[in-house]
């Protein structure tokens, strides 16, 4: 059932993106009097089609259920080619540049204005995210000797307001990428606020494929080690620990929160513990053996925490919410073009180059989430289509959009022997990528 929800996400979420990607050719296509001869969904041998409109456009669905097309009169292809004098105005190559330009450039387009549309959605309805509050700093890091304090709460980084740890995560990575000073404007859990700053020397040196709050000495605030819930058969339930019970220490030393609990107990399988825990006003010393997890090696107390952060809900107004879509949409695209440079010149590892079976994995994992992340996820790939579509690629629409600007410098188009070479440069460049992806996921996957 896990496999079968986890395809049935990828698919909802790629499926309708390549949709809207190949409608954003169609329709500049038709706007620009160009005929269309078949609008598909998927690649090769036509499985199921019907014929609509005027034209008698041949809507198809096709076997290989990867990307989709649309396939418009064209000279270059005796199939494609007008049988008839009459069509040659609608042909695709008698189109003016710009046309031609604006009919490639759609789809992309059509991508991103997805995600702006799904952003300024998501933003106006409230997204509930972890706060900006901070975990106790570990002594000797970047935040600590900055004089970052634990349980104070991040406001802005380099003068842009955060709301959310996301936010605040999102503001790192680009200083990372940019390699520029941090500077953290925070709020004290006592009242009053101060700035702390982190030097470029150090920022530089963040690994943008890691976790890069963590390297800096930042983590998401967690609440007291209340037990919420204890799972019947386990070791909590056998120790004696009931729900309410407040968690003070293990063995004589302070349980800061429930993520140092969490990992007390992972580290301590078949070993008994005493924790001190606060219970209707009382102090309770209760012995805990954590079982041993046979897949992991991992103790295991089988108790259920309560809220283990703080959440806030970041909403927006329309006209706030569209300009934060916009803004989201343009930020993740810039940075995903230079990670893209990062991995040419060496900066960062083409093991970040991901394909299907991590877009579907994630796609499972954020759908058992909630809508929101799920259409947070959907959002993320149509960017990452548009964006990698627009790669001056042959046979992407960016290797198209190649052609034509050199055809507007050069007021001629490019010579068809040059056209051709590049097509199939392209498609072994393409076949290249897609194999690196695929080996990528499968070492995640096993």
């Amino acid at each position: 059932m896990s496999l079968i929800y986890t395809v049935l996400a990828f698919a909802l979420a790629l499926g309708p993106l390549i949709v809207l990607h190949e409608l954003g050719h169609y329709l500049v296509a038709r706007a620009c009097g160009v005929k269309v001869l078949r609008f598909s969904i998927g690649m090769g041998r036509v499985v199921w089609s019907r014929r609509f409109g005027q034209d008698q456009t041949e809507w198809a669905v096709s076997a290989l259920p990867l990307g989709g097309y649309v396939k418009m009169l064209d000279s270059r292809d005796p199939e494609t080619a007008p049988k008839d004098a009459s069509e040659l105005h609608r042909e695709f190559t008698r189109q003016s540049v710009w046309r031609r330009i604006a009919i490639v450039a759609a789809g992309p387009l059509a991508n991103f204005i997805v995600a702006i549309l799904l952003m300024t959605a998501l933003f106006m309805h409230g997204v509930e995210e972890p706060s900006a509050r901070l975990r106790a700093v570990p002594q000797g890091s970047s935040a600590q000797l900055a004089g970052v304090r634990g349980g104070d709460t991040v406001v802005a980084v380099n003068g842009n307001p955060v709301q959310s740890w996301s936010e605040l995560r999102w503001q790192i990575i680009h200083a990372a990428v940019d390699k520029t000073a941090l500077r953290l404007d925070l709020r004290a859990q006592g009242g009053g606020s101060y700035s702390a700053a982190i030097p470029a020397e150090r920022i530089a040196q963040l690994d943008v494929e890691g976790d890069v709050t963590k390297s800096l000495g930042l983590d998401l605030w967690r609440a007291r080690a209340r037990i919420e819930r204890v799972m019947p058969g386990g070791a909590g339930e056998r120790a004696g620990l009931q729900a309410g019970d407040l968690v003070l220490r293990a063995d004589g030393k302070l349980v800061e929160d429930g993520m140092v609990f969490t990992e007390l107990m992972r580290a301590a399988a078949g070993r008994t513990v005493r924790l001190d825990v606060e219970r209707a006003g009382r102090l309770v010393t209760i012995p805990v053996t954590p079982e041993k997890d046979a897949a992991s090696g991992r103790g295991v107390a089988k108790v259920l925490l309560s809220q283990p952060v703080e959440m806030v809900t970041v909403t927006s107004g329309p006209f706030e919410a569209l300009a934060k879509g916009v803004e989201r949409t343009w930020e993740t695209s810039t940075m995903t073009l230079k990670m893209i440079g990062k991995m040419i010149t060496g900066e960062a590892s083409w093991k970040n180059v991901t394909g299907p079976i991590t877009i579907a994995d994630y796609a499972g994992q954020t759908a058992r989430i909630g809508l929101a992340t799920y259409l947070q996820f959907i959002a993320f790939i149509s960017i990452s289509l548009g964006v990698m579509n627009l790669l001056p690629i042959p046979v992407l629409d960016g290797g198209h959009l190649l052609y034509y600007s050199l055809e507007v410098l050069t007021g001629r188009p490019l010579p068809a022997r040059v056209g051709e070479f590049a097509q199939r440069f392209g498609v072994g460049l393409l076949f290249m990528l897609m194999a690196l992806a695929v080996f990528n996921d499968l070492v995640r996957l096993l």
